[in-house]
């Protein structure tokens, strides 16, 4: 358990630091990132290289451990400016269909990473006085609960979606709607169970195993499959859940045994 928050936070590095590979491969965002129709951005090419040389950076400092807490706090920031003022507005006015929960998706995602930031940032600031030290831990408590909030709301569309949840099962796994209704149910579950501190150790735990297995038998195989395809969407999405993953192992690893 001890090494559990060092193992989510390179996990979580590791996948920011793809995020920015791709955005200086393609010269655009990831698809999750910022809303899909952003071609009225003036010079989108530039401004992609830069966000992922920065990105690749605040990767490599918090999977190298080299001023996490900062550069973890400034990553969450960011994440979460951009949900509330492009994700929101553009799903509220660019979109008709905002009422379903579907359409948050990418939106969700991009909280989901600024949550796992906030927690990052809060486990691993140095600063010992106690007045910060009640800073970083608000930090964590409002990373868990977006993180929470947005695990959540995946395992209801695994129920509103189910259809189109279990054709991105592989081939070789059978009952495919099963294993979708079991993984909504674990992420509902899980989710509600860290966000009431319902065992919140245990749950964490099993949250990141289980997303850690969708990234090597799921999104591995078919980022390997298709590596380019929709600027490399496979791989991000592979990348997402480890880190997800992550997250979920660095709740874990800081959670009180007696949870």
């Amino acid at each position: 358990m001890r090494k559990l928050p060092d193992i989510g936070r390179i996990c979580y590095g590791i996948s920011i630091g793809v995020l920015g590979l791709q955005a200086i491969y393609y010269h655009d965002y990831p698809y999750m990132l910022i809303p899909p129709k952003h071609s009225w951005i003036t010079g989108l090419a530039p401004i992609a290289y830069t966000s992922g040389i920065m990105l690749i950076l605040a990767g490599a400092c918090i999977a190298l451990k080299k001023l996490t807490g900062t550069i973890a706090l400034f990553l969450g920031t960011v994440l979460l400016l951009v949900f509330c003022f492009y994700f929101i507005p553009y799903q509220l006015l660019a979109t008709s269909d905002y009422l379903q929960l579907g359409t948050w998706d990418n939106a969700e995602k991009e909280l989901a990473l600024s949550g796992g930031a906030f927690i990052i940032a809060g486990c691993f600031s140095k600063n010992d006085k106690s007045s910060s030290k009640k800073l970083w831990r608000n930090l964590i408590l409002f990373g868990c609960i977006i993180f929470c909030i947005t695990i959540i709301s995946f395992g209801i569309d695994h129920f509103l979606y189910a259809k189109d949840v279990s054709e991105y099962i592989s081939s070789w796994i059978p009952n495919k709607m099963f294993w979708t209704y079991v993984a909504g149910t674990a992420l509902l579950g899980s989710g509600v169970a860290i966000l009431l501190k319902i065992k919140p150790r245990l749950f964490a735990t099993l949250l990141g195993s289980m997303v850690f297995i969708w990234f090597i038998i799921l999104h591995i195989p078919k980022a390997i499959a298709a590596p380019f395809a929709d600027l490399g969407s496979e791989v991000t999405s592979a990348f997402l859940a480890l880190a997800y993953s992550g997250t979920a192992f660095v709740i874990a690893g800081i959670t009180k045994s007696k949870s």
